[in-house]
């Protein structure tokens, strides 16, 4: 597996990994081992960041769209996200409405289709 597709699946920033992790690519063994027993580096990365955009996105409950328009373009650290939860600009207040308006729309659709299926 391509370091960048490991990444990916273990929920980590490329360019903040080790330079070993980087280069190398993995076996399916050993990236079943990184996920059952992560290496300390991992369990940090994981904890302090930096994150990459959709876990980034997940944490401030909007979509990888509205950090784009948020003018967020970089990776941010556990730190800089619960930062930015602080401070609450606008442009976060209002991709955090936008998402809402989205699932709540999604449940409604979902509850019509079941509504339809029985």
């Amino acid at each position: 597996m391509k370091p960048a597709t490991a990444a990916k699946k273990l929920g980590i920033y490329l360019p903040a990994a080790p330079e070993a992790f980087q280069q190398t690519p993995l076996t399916r063994s050993a990236f079943l081992e990184l996920q059952e027993t992560p290496p300390e580096w991992l369990q940090e990365l994981r904890r302090t960041g930096p994150h990459p955009r959709d876990v980034v996105a997940r944490k401030l409950g909007i979509t990888n769209s509205g950090l784009a328009r948020g003018g967020v373009t970089e990776a941010l650290t556990t730190a800089e996200i619960q930062a930015l939860l602080e401070a609450a600009p606008s442009w976060l207040s209002h991709e955090r409405g936008v998402q809402a308006k989205v699932r709540a729309e999604n449940a409604r659709v979902a509850e019509l289709h079941a509504k339809r299926g029985n």
